[in-house]
């Protein structure tokens, strides 16, 4: 038996996704920007989907510009704030993923003008709210980067809270909401945000393709030149199977949301529970109490073991694909900066669950045992 539980890294394509992609890629070969047949049916595909999902996060449809993905929209809002906005200071964490910790590192660098604050943080990796605003309080032009839930202990940001102190202080406010898009509703005309960001395969959608919603009274400018494509926000012929395939996603995740989080809270929970009866010495990283919890995520600290390097392999060799942080640090030398950034003992072994709505109890059951089995050995 095998059991994908690292759905936070990227999440399997729906069939129903499949089915709605393989007419693009089989016959609407047309250019979008061609003016004649074969281009306007494919550009009626990518305007037809783009207010499908407008519909769906209650935006206007000209508020969404298609990128090639989470990263790519991060980079696109803070280089828009500082370069077209006139911001002059970043305020974000140090549990943000690299696509916004890194940007914002460079652009300072690159613009001397530009300073990176960062607010403090708990050991659960809640933002310290009296903190950002102290700090919002005084200073330049500022755009806040704070991320809806991280993609490591699943704590979850107050996002309604969070825009009313930016919007006190006249501040510029960008989310990555790239691991909770399709996982929670919004109401883009309800939350007040100047941006947030999407990638589709982290919802059952193709990869390569995501978005970045800009609020309507964001003045922003070309992020990628070379071409009038996304009015003019982002050159380069779009990725329209992509594009379909995201539109596909988000209807399906959003025609039952509540059931699919039900689902997988309950499952969440039923590990959190297994877990505590088998094992005396084992923590939870990030809160775990579903009101400030991503629902989709568990990274739990085992006990301390000499194989504690060891555990993600042998898992795999027993067929639980899990990980140890963030996919997108694989390969490096470094632990991981979030738990890092938390005060984790990382001489424990630490790993990362992460579920979605094809999950089940029997896989749940499955991977715990081989967990089980793993530490009968290293504890021996």
């Amino acid at each position: 038996m095998r059991v994908y539980l690292d759905n936070a890294a990227t999440t399997p394509i729906a069939p129903e996704v499949v089915e709605a992609m393989i007419p693009v890629l089989s016959s609407e070969f047309g250019n979008p920007s061609s003016t004649h047949f074969y281009g306007r049916q494919v550009k009626a595909l990518i305007e037809t989907s783009r207010r499908s999902i407008a519909k769906y996060l209650n935006c206007l449809p000209s508020e969404l510009i298609f990128t090639s993905g989470g990263t790519e929209a991060d980079n696109m809002a803070i280089h828009s704030s500082i370069i077209q906005m006139g911001v002059k200071r970043i305020i974000t964490s140090s549990l943000e993923h690299h696509a916004v910790g890194h940007t914002a590192e460079a652009l300072a660098n690159y613009y001397p003008e530009v300073s990176v604050e960062f607010v403090s943080v708990d050991s659960k990796g809640n933002v310290d709210l009296n903190d950002l605003e102290n700090k919002l309080a005084n200073g330049p032009k500022t755009l806040v980067s704070l991320m809806h839930a991280n993609n490591e202990i699943a704590t979850l940001l107050p996002l309604s809270k969070v825009s009313e102190i930016c919007r006190k202080y006249n501040a510029l406010f960008h989310s990555d909401t790239v691991q909770t898009m399709g996982h929670y509703p919004f109401d883009l005309k309800d939350l007040d945000i100047d941006f947030i960001t999407c990638a589709a395969h982290k919802f059952h959608g193709p990869k390569g393709v995501g978005f970045l919603y800009v609020n309507k009274s964001v003045k922003a400018e070309p992020f990628i030149h070379g071409g009038a494509q996304e009015r003019g926000f982002r050159g380069g012929t779009e990725n329209v199977y992509g594009i379909v395939g995201l539109a596909k996603a988000i209807e399906l995740a959003y025609e039952d949301v509540n059931g699919h989080q039900e689902h997988v809270q309950g499952l969440k929970t039923y590990m959190i529970e297994q877990l505590k009866s088998h094992f005396s010495d084992i923590d939870f990283h990030g809160e775990v109490d579903p009101q400030r919890s991503l629902y989709t995520v568990l990274n739990v600290c085992f006990p301390k073991t000499d194989k504690a390097g060891m555990l993600l392999f042998t898992l795999d060799l027993k067929g639980v694909a899990v990980s140890g942080g963030s996919a997108c640090s694989s390969g490096a030398t470094k632990g991981s900066h979030v738990l890092e950034g938390i005060g984790a003992d990382m001489t424990r072994p630490n790993v990362r669950f992460s579920f979605s709505r094809y999950t089940t109890k029997a896989e749940i059951d499955y991977a715990l045992e081989q967990v089980k089995t793993v530490f009968e050995k290293t504890l021996a």
